[in-house]
């Protein structure tokens, strides 16, 4: 273990940070990715024979390099290499095909493409409608003929690249949101956004000698480089790899690697506790374990379950990646519902629709202004109307709905986007599938919004259910049941059983696909039924 530290934080960079650990423990293990292994020395070498390639290919300060591949070493020594020169890398979701793929890569506006064998076939379907300057595949493919092997651009023995006059607040990665309320944006990261946030993540995990990270979450998601990727490479740690979650493998995979960190995004840690129970679930060495978000009535079970120490909650997302965590609180027991406070680098304050700041308890829009530059996003990439559209002045907008408590604790409500606003009152549907989800017969759910056929500009509340395999339950025992464990406001008029939700490769709910759906005849209608939830 070798946790970087740099003397002038203008020197904070990526692509120094490979050099300074490849010196320093150059023979310690890296990159873990089944039966191959990387020590810093090797992926550092790796990385300049690539750059030097992707180099001769026109890649220089302020290109981008965009990439379509599973999750792998390559994906790591590719960005490394393009930030080395200065460059920009650009993951691609590799769940996207079709137009909404050659969108993407369009929009992302690349030097150069690398796709992988897997992917290939989606990105030939889409080739001829791209201007593409260069293009490469990692494996080869009979599907894209014209494209080079990407092992044949690394320049064998090259040396390090110039990287004397880059600095902290140099743009790093275009990371494509993931989709949950509609169309992507490209959110520009520098350099020192991924220090600070590892440092927070560091801080949580504190990691010894000895710790392995393992990691399963897709590389175009930032979690991946904040929790995993990064964290490792910042504090030279070893870094295990496996390219998709498994719920089947994942503890097996966990002692293959012996790995004892790991972090879980969405409903992963929800598909963990719902497989059925075994007697050697906490038979592994995995000892820490940050699962976001986790309901809290299931984090002491779980933990004691699969005997792991869950980190506490937290609050990021892509433009500002460390807005709230413990790591700072003064209670040694802080709420376990809170996910902290805000960075002590961030000004923030909860706001209503006009801006107003809004009474302790009641739910408003987080706002944050950084008071340290290159704290969170540098804007959307070439989208001057979504950026505006993000700041108030100073003050980033995050779209996160919070309640704060009398002690300074923060509680996630809402997607601003996905709250419900009926009859004057602004429902969390948040809390309301927490409430629905402790239904035993319930696999997961999904509330959102409908609009009201009788109010003009208010929602009514829908709830998607899927259930547990072998389990029943009617709409009707579902509503009493959320009646008789939560505020009546909580019971959805429309209930719906379905075979499936919507979720994004990182397993979050993509909520405008179910507000595009809306109600459908399968949907149970309380006003219909004469249903009336008791107050």
């Amino acid at each position: 273990m070798n946790q970087l530290h740099f003397a002038d934080i203008e020197q904070r960079h990526i692509g120094r940070a490979i050099a300074m650990q490849a010196q320093a423990i150059g023979e310690r293990p890296f990159l873990l990715a089944d039966a191959r292994r990387f020590s810093f020395s090797e992926v550092n070498r790796r990385v300049n024979e690539l750059a030097a390639g992707l180099a001769a290919r026109g890649l220089t300060v302020g290109e981008r390099l965009a990439f379509c591949m599973e999750s792998g070493p390559e994906v790591i020594f590719l960005a490394l290499a393009a930030n080395k020169l200065g460059a920009v890398w650009v993951p691609i979701n590799t769940e996207y095909k079709g137009d909404w793929l050659e969108d993407t890569i369009r929009r992302s506006r690349p030097r150069i493409l690398v796709t992988d064998t897997q992917h290939a076939a989606r990105v030939a379907d889409v080739r001829e409608r791209l201007a593409l300057e260069h293009l490469l595949v990692h494996g080869g493919s009979s599907e894209l003929p014209e494209a080079e092997e990407l092992a044949t651009v690394a320049v064998a023995g090259a040396l390090e690249p110039d990287m004397s006059g880059f600095s902290r607040g140099d743009i790093c990665s275009v990371l494509w949101t993931s989709g949950t309320t509609g169309k992507s944006k490209g959110v520009l990261q520098s350099h020192n956004v991924f220090f600070n946030a590892v440092r927070g993540a560091s801080e949580q995990f504190a990691a010894t000698e000895g710790d392995v990270v393992y990691s399963v979450l897709p590389m175009y998601n930032t979690a991946a480089w904040v929790t995993s990727i990064l964290r490792a490479l910042f504090n030279g740690l070893p870094l295990a790899i496996d390219p998709q979650f498994s719920v089947r493998n994942f503890w097996e995979r966990v002692d293959y690697y012996g790995a004892t960190q790991t972090f879980t995004l969405g409903a992963m840690h929800m598909f963990l506790w719902n497989a059925p129970a075994r007697e050697d679930d906490a038979a592994h060495c995995l000892r820490k374990m940050m699962a976001i978000p986790m309901p809290p009535e299931v984090a002491t079970p779980f933990s004691k379950r699969f005997g792991v120490q869950l980190m506490k909650q937290g609050l990021g997302q892509s433009e500002a990646q460390a807005l709230c965590s413990h790591n700072e609180s003064p209670d040694p027991e802080p709420p376990a519902a809170s996910c902290g406070r805000p960075a002590s680098n961030l000004e923030a304050k909860l706001v209503d629709d006009s801006g107003n700041e809004v009474p302790i308890g009641e739910p408003g829009e987080l706002w944050v202004r950084p008071l340290q530059p290159y704290l969170i996003f540098s804007g959307y990439f070439d989208d001057p109307e979504a950026t505006a559209r993000a700041f108030e002045g100073e003050w980033y907008k995050t779209g996160d709905m919070l309640r704060r408590d009398d002690r300074g604790y923060y509680y996630f409500s809402d997607r601003k986007k996905d709250a419900v606003r009926y009859k004057g009152r602004n429902i969390s549907t948040f809390e309301v599938e927490l409430a629905a989800r402790r239904h035993p017969a319930i696999r997961d759910c999904a509330a959102f919004g409908v609009p009201s056929q009788e109010l003009a500009s208010e929602s009514e509340l829908k709830l998607d259910v899927l259930l547990k395999p072998g389990e029943s339950l009617t709409a009707l025992e579902l509503a009493q049941f959320i009646n008789d464990n939560a505020p009546y406001f909580f019971v959805p008029r429309y209930i719906e059983f379905v075979d499936s939700l919507p979720y994004t490769p990182t397993n979050k709910l993509q909520k405008f696909k179910l507000r595009e759906r809306g109600i459908t005849p399968l949907a149970w209608d309380a006003q219909r039924e004469g249903f009336k939830a008791a107050r």
